[in-house]
């Protein structure tokens, strides 16, 4: 064993502290060594050493180590037990997880809250929902950190819905919760990923107090809503009050490119050193790319991209080649997919979209190519889907569903709908369906795209004058963004429609990016 300086002798309440250390540093190689000295001077089992020990190794992703001190201790208290609830949890061992929180006989609040928030960050909200839920049957009243667990759960999930939200915001108000800062953000969070806007504003303006996160997920709000000015008017408003930083940065420049606000941009941009002094990250320079490409001047896109002072990364080659899909560009669209499938070859979203560029530049062969390729590296698609709720249930989904009961139904008003959009206008663009087929072929497959499904599927079980509202895991494709604008249009319906990227608010046949997306 090491000799201590000064000759005096650690004891069992000198291994925590120090433990706690290593794992905060992320020193794990010291950490077993200290492990070692505990051992060595009898203080291993105990209970306060032998607790830090399993949190030491639990973060250092030691699994089977942790698991190990914590089945050889005689008396496994709950705060031991919570710690190894959250190791599995982090570690994406949720089945454990569960299976060790079933087995604590007298569960403490702690308890309860840990499992809620493994499910959340396993974005399994559903299971996170029910455990809430069973608390409150159980009379077990919840605390900030259970509730923030729920709700930022519900902001990230793909299956929660604008009921939930209010759920979870009437809970905080019953509990008197409402106005901790912590919670009053995230359920600001919440309402803005679940689409109401007009929600998160009203609780944004009561808050007593806000701080840096708080007006940046409302600026970040209004920017995934396409409401650009109002994301500057807040943006001007809050440097009044306190300095942004570089995430706050990031928000009010992706609103300028979505809104097309290039002066304004660029002015924010330089501002960020000038008046801040922060230095530009990667998503800072994606997000120029991104507002270049939008406007159509892809040749200033590139210049931007070689005088960057930092080696461009995936987000910022990503932005050129989606730039690329609204103005098809060969030359271009090779330079950026090139430097992509360098960095990210194993991305599927870049070859769908470089195979959809080289489809609307005519270039069938190089599309076709692009997809062998894929199949060749084994890159799999990720499967699109689209989720709508409807009476406290959830919907689901895929191209070419026909699991609804209703699919029939369903099936017969599409074909109807469609009919009706046509003589409104809409003409389908088939560069976003299957290349391998005939064009009438093309057409029909365009019909059954998950999105267009479950708006019909809301269009047959809601009151007419209702707001439909979907979630689309991916990009929503360019014909359904297409098709819904002239559906909102004949049916006199507001749709919204959240995609992985931001929100469409469709209504009278006008969308509200502008097609700028």
């Amino acid at each position: 064993m090491r000799q201590p300086r000064g000759g005096a002798q650690p004891n069992n309440f000198t291994f925590p502290p120090v433990l706690k250390a290593c794992s905060y540093l992320g020193d794990f190689e010291e950490g077993v060594k200290i492990h070692g000295d505990a051992a060595e001077l009898g203080y291993e089992s105990d209970v306060f050493v032998r607790n830090s020990l399993i949190a030491m190794y639990s973060k250092s992703g030691a699994v089977d180590t942790a698991k190990r001190l914590f089945d050889e201790m005689p008396d496994r208290k709950v705060i031991v037990q919570n710690a190894i609830m959250g190791m599995y949890s982090r570690c994406g061992k949720i089945e454990q997880a569960r299976k060790l929180f079933d087995g604590i006989a007298e569960k403490d609040l702690a308890s309860w809250s840990s499992m809620i928030e493994a499910y959340a960050r396993a974005d399994m909200f559903e299971e996170a929902m029910k455990l809430f839920r069973n608390m409150k049957l159980l009379e077990i009243v919840p605390d900030r950190v259970t509730l923030l667990g729920v709700t930022r759960g519900c902001s990230n999930s793909a299956v929660a819905s604008l009921r939930h939200a209010q759920l979870i915001h009437g809970f905080a108000i019953r509990s008197l919760l409402i106005e901790d800062l912590m919670v009053e953000t995230a359920v600001i969070d919440s309402y803005v990923r679940r689409g109401s806007l007009n929600s998160a504003r009203r609780i944004f303006d009561q808050m007593r107090e806000k701080n840096l996160v708080t007006w940046s997920i409302m600026i970040s709000g209004y920017g995934m809503h396409g409401r650009g000015v109002e994301v500057l008017e807040l943006f001007n408003r809050m440097k009044c009050l306190m300095k942004p930083d570089h995430i706050t940065f990031v928000s009010v420049l992706s609103a300028c490119s979505h809104a097309g606000l290039i002066d304004e941009g660029w002015q924010c941009f330089n501002s960020m050193t000038t008046e801040f002094g922060i230095v530009a990250h990667s998503e800072h320079y994606a997000c120029m790319v991104d507002l270049l490409g939008r406007a159509g001047q892809l040749e200033k896109a590139r210049e931007f991209i070689e005088k960057m002072p930092i080696k461009p990364d995936c987000s910022v080659w990503g932005s050129l080649l989606g730039a690329c899909r609204i103005h098809p560009d060969a030359k271009i669209t090779e330079l950026a997919a090139t430097s992509l499938f360098e960095l990210d070859p194993q991305n599927s979203g870049r070859y769908i979209l470089l195979s959809n560029i080289y489809t609307s530049l005519g270039k069938i062969e190089e599309a076709h190519s692009i997809r062998v390729l894929m199949r060749k590296r084994g890159v799999k698609k990720i499967a699109g889907y689209t989720v709508i709720e409807l009476n406290n249930k959830l919907y689901k989904f895929l191209v070419g569903d026909c699991s609804n009961p209703q699919s029939d139904l369903i099936y017969r008003e599409l074909e109807r709908l469609m009919d009706r959009i046509k003589e409104a206008g809409y003409v389908p663009n088939t560069n976003f369906a299957l290349h391998d087929v005939e064009e009438e072929t093309q057409v029909k497959s365009l019909y059954m795209h998950s999105e267009k499904l479950a708006i019909v599927f809301g269009l047959i079980n809601t009151r007419p004058e209702s707001t439909i509202r979907v979630h689309k895991n991916l990009r929503v494709c360019g014909d359904c963004h297409t098709a819904t604008k002239f559906i909102s249009k004949v049916t006199k319906r507001k749709i919204v429609m959240r995609d992985s990227h931001r929100f469409h608010h469709f209504s009278d046949g006008e969308c509200s990016c502008g097609d700028y997306w």
